[in-house]
């Protein structure tokens, strides 16, 4: 049966000889070249091997999920920005908008079997409709890390813990990890009286570092009906600065007016002693109260991480306890607390900095073939190299020794082998550091 090409939108066969189709992506997607891609796998293989030496288990769910399951999770934004359609079973779904609504659903379906607490991390691609940005893309990766079943102190000082050290494994030793309660925020918006609008406050609060106080209070006004003073309190609490002891201190004036305040500013001090006796020193863990965290189901310990090299970029790794959001799907009580690397918002980061290696090669050596009736031997030399443990690519063409060592140079390889006519008799090798240009001869 001959091939017959078939347009995609119609059905209709059309000749292949016909115009060709514009090779291009969707707006706020992109491809990632391998120069691109290996610091990437780099930073996903650092974040496993921190999430593990805390204990952390490997779990994956599907990017599909039924779309109410994720519908009304994180707050009317999130809504907006999710993929959602109906399949061809007509059933509603949607893409994931991130990897702990759908760790929510998993728990409560598994929760017989996994035994709490639970610790997992979760590597994959999740999907939001959002205006695309420096560091912000449609398509984006996530690195989550949580905590399921206690409500123990313990699992948010340990949190904290393992954001400070992902970032250091990194590479960004001065990085802050700023921390704050939901609770103080609830609590004075109960002493406001406006926690009925707690929602709308603490979604305006949240966009404090994008659009400034000043368009922070009208939001505020404008969607949650606060009057001129309840907005100067709010922000006067949220601008609150200095060490972690002071404001602490000026915290607890505030926090006294309500139970739940008093509960969240004992918990921010707990989180602040903990850092402290694990010894991370003084100013790596910060208290900032404008923290808020635009997504709804947040209710206690919430945190972020900047970058002091570039603080325009925004957070690069952030999270929080949500103690109510598996209730949705099951009468067990589930609380949880976690954090996700922003894989893709730190890369744009690292690149804007210079901090990328431009290498393309992904094994060390590259050994050069230009005896073409050795072949066979070119293959057992470098099988016997990798055997031995290196990363090694044998060139695939017999061409110019000059030609096979540019490609090699253009790919990052760290060291060249030559081998030819004459090594293969004497039994030796050239070995050529492709970083300094310096050559030895070794026995092969």
């Amino acid at each position: 049966m001959p091939f017959v090409c078939v347009d995609a939108r119609t059905g209709a066969p059309y000749d292949a000889g016909m115009a060709l189709i514009e090779p291009r992506t969707l707006k706020g997607f992109r491809d990632y070249l391998p120069e691109a891609q290996i610091p990437r796998e780099w930073l996903i293989d650092t974040a496993k091997r921190v999430y593990r030496s805390y204990g952390f288990l490997p779990i994956d769910t599907p990017a599909l999920e039924y779309e109410e399951i994720l519908a009304g999770k994180g707050g009317e934004e999130s809504d907006k920005q999710m993929y959602r359609f109906e399949d061809h079973g007509g059933r509603r779904v949607a893409l994931r908008f991130d990897l702990t609504v759908p760790l929510a659903r998993f728990v409560a379906q598994h929760s017989n079997v996994l035994g709490m607490p639970f610790k997992r991390y979760h590597v994959a691609t999740v999907w939001r409709g959002e205006n695309t940005q420096r560091g912000r893309y449609r398509e984006f990766m996530q690195c989550d890390f949580d905590t399921i079943g206690t409500e123990s102190i313990a699992a948010d000082v340990e949190t904290v813990l393992v954001v400070h050290d992902l970032m250091r494994a990194i590479g960004f030793e001065t990085s802050v990890v700023r921390v704050n309660n939901r609770k103080l925020l609830t609590g004075l918006l109960e002493s406001l009286e406006l926690s009925h609008n707690a929602t709308q406050v603490l979604r305006a609060l949240d966009k404090i570092d994008k659009i400034g106080p000043e368009k922070v209070a009208e939001e505020m006004a404008r969607t949650a009906s606060a009057s001129p003073s309840q907005c100067a309190a709010i922000l006067s609490l949220a601008q609150v600065q200095g060490s972690s002891d002071a404001v602490l201190a000026r915290l607890e004036v505030v926090a006294r007016a309500s139970e739940r305040g008093r509960a969240g500013h004992g918990e921010l001090a707990r989180v602040l002693e903990g850092a402290r006796a694990a010894g991370l020193r003084e100013n790596a863990v910060q208290i900032d109260v404008a923290i808020a965290r635009g997504l709804d189901y947040y209710t206690g310990t919430v945190l972020e991480t900047s970058l002091a090299e570039l603080p325009g970029i925004g957070s690069v790794c952030s999270g929080g306890r949500y103690d109510d959001l598996a209730n949705l799907y099951t009468k067990e009580r589930l609380p949880g607390i976690g954090a996700s690397l922003g894989l893709d918002r730190l890369l744009s980061a690292m690149e804007e900095l210079k901090l990328l290696p431009t290498s393309r090669a992904t094994a060390p050596i590259f050994v050069a073939y230009f005896d073409e009736a050795r072949f066979n031997e070119y293959v057992a030399f470098a099988a016997k190299l990798r055997a031995s443990g290196l990363g090694v690519e044998l060139y695939p063409d017999a061409k110019k020794l000059k030609t096979q060592l540019q490609y090699a140079d253009r790919r990052g390889f760290t060291f060249a082998i030559v081998i030819g006519s004459d090594e293969w008799q004497s039994g030796m090798c050239q070995v050529k550091n492709l970083k300094n240009g310096e050559s030895v001869v070794v026995p092969r």
